[in-house]
């Protein structure tokens, strides 16, 4: 007796759950996606999978490709939506769903239906619920609206136009190298076109400032820039501005308030919006703060600002107080102290109060407490300023701080570096570099990708000619090296987000950081590769007038061998297809009628029987004509709320009756299994 009962218990433990998953014989199986890793995988807490993006809801799913999919929809609100393939890898795949937002107002109840090769019909559900769910407003992650149809252009201002040479010595007043005890020296003053020296990094000045910059407004505009970011122009005592000696003020050898109002106001009166760079981890060795710990010691007010060590100290001993990577110069701001975290959130405020648009923030991984510093900052910007850009400093890939909780976009290099960069090189071949676009588009939302701060060169990298190949400063570049420029920055203008160009790249500048960071030499405005800037212009117009290159949205086609190739816009309006060999590759172009925009290296390429012939280091940029009859992915496929008969002959109870007897077999079987417990503990007689 004990040995059938213990049977029949086993029976129950087993196979109970497995009967309410899968209904033998109907074709019909149901999947529990919950947050993976699995077959299926959707998360509703996480913004990669549930996120609001160009006026939609945007949910998404990622299946292992050992399921077979071949179609499928979700089910909102009892409305069916198609499921539309975006990402892919080797293992997987991803798709998506829009539902307009005016019918998620009141919140959504979902599921996903699923249709593999053989006809088996699919259901995705929850774990712990029957239907995922989406509320009203509880998505922390916004959009800012005016960014996805921007192109962004960085400022190092000592470096882009000298508009006020009286200015020019100021620098005098405040530079490091003065009150620096341990690294005394001398700063250097050049003229525009001067030899680079040691010091070129952060004290050899040639006067650029903000008239300058103002003076060189319609230059900027004529290249389609619709957003300026400033390198820090508050008073500090290098070139860089990143070693802070007063928050509120403007650096002197840059200008005063009124010429900074002034390029603010004609920047927007050309449609140009401004950030300004913010570094809240440490200041300079002037900051008076920090002077008055120097003078005072464990007396001064100030001294719980800082992190200090010993004392007295010199200035510029990084063994006396915590700096930043172990630079004198660069004390760190102790930013546990309430007080010092006010006054840095008070400083953001202020800027943004004169007229900024946002704000770069520089090193924030290295600040003291940064997931809650970050995440009052924000609150604090986004509840006056909800429209203001925050970009966060960091290199790598790390979707955690896209959340709605710190920034608004990293600086891309991720992006533009490990796979722009590296497939216009030649370091990745187009198979990989799809592999990589889709995995980088998979772990952030699609709210984010349109949010991009797509950087790839800057003042901390060499010049992009220069990494392409185009030699140093003052070289001439190959013709291979401006093919694949253009390679590079047509990916770059064609990818969601906002393409930002470093000064002088449109124009063909060369540089190695190595060599004394001369990728932040003085643009020289007497010189101009032609050829480049002409391609920037057109890339800019492109971005500007094609409303597809402002969507949210991109899918990554599967590609072998050096192609790579993408479409944007919610019904693939345009095609994006590379080629980084150094040959000719044909291309079957997916389903449509194709027209072609803009071929990066200029050679001559015409559509044959669906196909082109992509040149050598090309980029291509095509559009599908959209006939009267394409459908609009916001409207539903059908209204049909319960499940379709199968093919085995008996009628399919709908998800509606399933879901409602559900808990009454669950609460049977839990009753079963507990009589059969009490009877065996009975029959089982103590050895």
């Amino acid at each position: 007796m004990e040995k059938v009962l213990a049977v029949v218990l086993f029976i129950l433990l087993v196979l109970t759950p497995v009967l309410f998953i899968v209904e033998s014989g109907s074709e019909t199986l149901e999947i529990y996606a919950g947050k993976g890793p699995g077959l299926v995988v959707h998360d509703p807490i996480d913004p990669a999978y549930l996120s609001i993006a160009d006026g939609y809801l945007i949910p998404r799913i990622k299946i292992l490709k050992a399921l077979d999919v071949a179609s499928g929809v979700l089910i909102a609100n009892g409305v069916e939506y198609p499921l539309k393939l975006q990402l892919e890898t080797s293992s997987w795949r991803m798709y998506y769903a829009t539902v307009p937002l005016d019918r998620s107002v009141n919140g959504l109840n979902y599921y996903f239906r699923l249709t593999l090769s053989n006809e088996t019909l699919v259901y995705v559900y929850n774990t712990d619920t029957s239907r995922f769910y989406y509320f009203n407003g509880s998505m922390p992650f916004k959009q800012v609206e005016w960014v996805r149809d921007r192109v962004g252009y960085q400022i190092f201002p000592d470096r882009f136009y000298n508009g006020n040479p009286s200015n020019d010595l100021r620098a005098n007043l405040t530079d490091e190298l003065w009150i620096n005890e341990v690294s005394k020296g001398t700063p250097v003053f050049t003229r525009w076109d001067g030899p680079v020296t040691s010091l070129h990094c952060c004290h050899q000045y040639f006067g650029g400032d903000l008239k300058g910059i103002t003076e060189k407004l319609d230059y900027l505009k004529e290249l389609g820039i619709g957003l300026i970011y400033l390198n820090p122009i508050f008073t500090s005592g290098s070139v860089h501005g990143y070693d802070v000696y007063d928050y509120y003020t403007v650096d002197p050898k840059f200008g005063t308030l009124d010429d900074l109002m002034m390029l603010l106001n004609e920047a927007h009166k050309r449609g140009i919006r401004v950030i300004f760079d913010f570094v809240p981890d440490h200041v300079g060795l002037g900051f008076w703060a920090f002077q008055d710990v120097y003078r005072n010691g464990p007396s001064s007010r100030y001294w719980s600002w800082f992190i200090i060590y010993k004392w007295p100290f010199k200035l510029g001993d990084s063994s006396a107080y915590k700096c930043w990577w172990g630079i004198g110069s660069l004390p760190q701001l102790n930013v546990l102290n309430k007080e010092v975290r006010q006054y840095l959130i008070n400083v953001a405020l202020y800027w943004l109060s004169i007229g900024f648009d946002g704000l770069r923030i520089d090193a924030p991984l290295d600040v003291i407490d940064s997931e809650n510093f970050f995440r009052e900052l924000r609150e604090a910007v986004k509840s006056r300023y909800p429209d203001a850009y925050i970009v966060g400093e960091i290199w790598d890939y790390r979707p955690k701080w896209l959340r709605g909780e710190a920034f608004d976009s990293l600086m891309n290099y991720y992006l533009g570096r490990n796979i722009l960069l590296s497939y216009a090189g030649g370091a990745l071949n187009g198979y990989t570099a799809s592999a990589r676009l889709s995995e980088y588009y998979a772990g952030i939302g699609v709210n984010v990708a349109g949010m991009g701060f797509n950087i790839i060169g800057s003042h901390d990298t060499s010049r992009i000619l220069t990494d392409l190949g185009g030699g140093g400063l003052r070289d001439t570049p190959s013709n291979e090296s401006i093919k694949r420029l253009k390679l590079l920055s047509t990916l770059q203008y064609t990818q969601p987000g906002m393409p930002v160009v470093f000064q002088g790249d449109e124009r063909g500048v060369t540089g190695r950081q190595s060599n004394y960071d001369e990728q932040r030499y003085p643009i020289q405005w007497d010189r101009l590769n032609q050829e480049v800037f002409e391609h920037y212009k057109k890339l800019g117009k492109l971005k500007n007038t094609i409303p597809a290159l402002s969507t949210s949205i991109i899918h990554v086609l599967s590609t072998e061998g050096s192609i790579l190739a993408y479409t944007r816009g919610y019904n693939d309006e345009v095609l994006v297809v590379a080629n980084n060999a150094l040959e000719p590759i044909a291309y079957k172009l997916p389903e449509g009628n194709w027209s072609i925009l803009y071929v990066s290296s200029g050679e001559n390429v015409e559509v044959y029987n669906g196909s082109i012939t992509v040149p050598p280091l090309t980029a291509i940029i095509l559009a599908k004509e959209q006939s009267s009859t394409t459908s609009n992915v916001t409207q539903p496929i059908f209204t049909q709320t319960t499940t379709p008969s199968n093919n085995t002959g008996f009628t399919q109870p709908s998800e509606e009756l399933w879901r409602t007897l559900f808990p009454v077999f669950t609460a049977v079987t839990v009753l079963v299994f507990i009589t059969m417990a009490v009877v065996l503990i009975k029959h089982v007689k103590p050895r």
